[in-house]
């Protein structure tokens, strides 16, 4: 399968349909360009997950599963006005 593109003015590219389709994306969708082997790049879907957020947040100690648990309690019960079983 081979597809062109035509890159704006302002540096924009509007995807073909079926690369759009094949790669499951929708508008507001991120895609990486990966840089591949002889200077070639491979368009993917970037597909947020939890483990994205890894890191962006520097507590000043360490966090306990324990402290994650009490945490969520706490934020159920503010939420709620109380704690779910």
């Amino acid at each position: 399968m081979s597809e062109t593109a035509k890159i704006t003015a302002r540096n924009q590219i509007t995807l073909p349909a079926d690369v759009h389709s094949l790669l499951g994306v929708a508008p507001g969708d991120r895609v990486d360009f990966v840089r591949a082997a002889a200077g070639n790049f491979e368009l993917r879907s970037r597909k947020e997950i939890f483990a994205d957020l890894r890191g962006i947040v520097k507590p000043p100690k360490p966090v306990t599963g324990a402290a994650i648990d009490r945490w969520i309690a706490e934020a159920r019960f503010a939420a709620y006005g109380a704690e779910e079983g």
